[in-house]
């Protein structure tokens, strides 16, 4: 199976079409389905659905969803149906500890504020159902009802971009460049990813005819339609995360020495090549990390962002990039008084 250009997006459209093809006890026609699920419905014709669907139809099965095919007339065999065997398609009953039924909540309620929040919470909802006694869970995990984490999406183009890639529909938009100056920019949106606190769009610029990345908080005013639905392919390997990093790094790699405190820095710690953490007794407040960045600016922005939590030992170079970070941030905040 290809890798989604969003996996939020891919499943939410995935997922409306798997719920569409359970609620029914009848193979549902082409027809039918392209009615039920929003993103076909908005097809330019026929031929974009059904490039579309039959796109969909292959995922769901190499995903193992018993996806079955058959003839909607017994006298007429050139109207197919389609439906899910729910007797496959249905798990049996999964036991699961308190610390699991934590983690899966944490999983849904990431995405309380994006654009999978009602998915999210239907699914909780199920999850709370199956939850040992209140004592039981409350003892060992805290209880469902007590995680909270959040993916937020406060930029104004998120959700229209987000739509778009989920249509594979082209937009148009007006950019801001890092320096100030803004352009119209037309592009057939493939993915979205979070990347060291933003939301970035990938896509193909079709102005200048090649990939490029964009800052979701740099685009100004309204994005709009550019195209039909289903009127391109994203790239069988197409990985924004990859992608962003990649555009981002245009230095060399920084090998860092930092100091975290405990229980603070979790990336930088899954990343590090050596740790020195601080003895049981020792009055010591911070551990140790060797940690490499892509490159000097993006691992300033990075470490930056955890405020006092993270300071830089060496090299000199990077230190300072954060200290003018910091500046530029408190100058900001001062001159706002």
């Amino acid at each position: 199976m290809r890798s989604t250009p969003m996996a939020a997006a891919k499943t939410e459209r995935l997922l409306n079409l798997v719920i569409a093809l359970l609620s029914t006890r009848r193979a549902l026609s082409k027809a039918a389905i392209r009615d039920k699920v929003a993103p076909y419905r908005e097809a330019a014709n026929t031929e974009a659905f059904e490039r579309m669907f039959e796109r969909d139809k292959d995922e769901l099965r190499e995903m193992g969803i018993p996806l079955v095919t058959e003839d909607l007339d017994g006298f007429f065999e050139d109207e197919p149906g389609y439906r899910i065997d729910r007797h496959e398609y249905s798990l049996p009953d999964l036991p699961m500890t308190p610390e699991q039924l934590s983690l899966l909540a944490l999983a849904g309620r990431t995405w309380s504020e994006a654009s999978l929040g009602g998915i999210a919470v239907r699914a909780l909802r199920k999850l709370e159902s199956v939850a040992p006694e209140d004592g039981e869970a409350d003892e060992e995990s805290g209880g469902l009802d007590r995680i909270e984490a959040g993916v937020r999406t406060s930029e104004p183009a998120f959700e229209s971009v987000r739509a778009a890639v989920v249509a594979t529909r082209p937009i148009r938009f007006t950019y801001r460049r890092p320096r100030g100056a803004s352009a119209k920019r037309h592009v057939q949106p493939w993915g979205i990813a979070a990347w060291h606190g933003h939301w970035y769009l990938t896509g193909h610029d079709l102005d200048r005819g090649e990939p490029r990345v964009f800052r979701l908080d740099r685009i100004v005013g309204p994005v709009t339609a550019a195209g039909a639905p289903g009127s391109y392919d994203i790239p069988e390997e197409h990985d924004p995360r990859a992608v962003v990093a990649s555009s981002l790094a245009t230095g060399e790699p920084v090998p860092a020495r930092l100091r975290v405190r405990p229980g603070r820095g979790h990336v930088l710690r899954r990343r590090a090549q050596a740790v020195e953490t601080r003895p049981e007794r020792s009055t010591d407040v911070w551990d140790v990390l060797e940690v490499t960045g892509s490159d000097l600016s993006s691992f300033a922005d990075e470490i930056v962002g955890y405020g006092a939590d993270v300071v830089v030992d060496a090299p000199p170079e990077l230190r300072d990039a954060v200290v003018d970070r910091l500046r530029a941030v408190l100058a900001v905040h001062e001159g706002a008084r």
